[in-house]
């Protein structure tokens, strides 16, 4: 058996990578950002924040 412990973020447009033990978990899914999480759905949470992702 192999155990899952990263993952690509939830986010569509995210190209981030997430361990699933820092991951910010919503519906069963995993995120990279609370901006990520949230849909990006502020003005505010445009991008995750991570270097070189672009995220909207």
């Amino acid at each position: 058996m192999i155990a899952v412990t990263m993952m690509k973020c939830a986010c569509k447009s995210c190209l981030c990578v997430v361990s699933i033990a820092d991951a910010i978990k919503e519906n069963d899914q995993y995120y990279c950002s609370q901006a990520c999480a949230n849909g990006h759905v502020n003005e505010n949470e445009k991008g995750c924040g991570h270097q070189g992702c672009g995220c909207v």
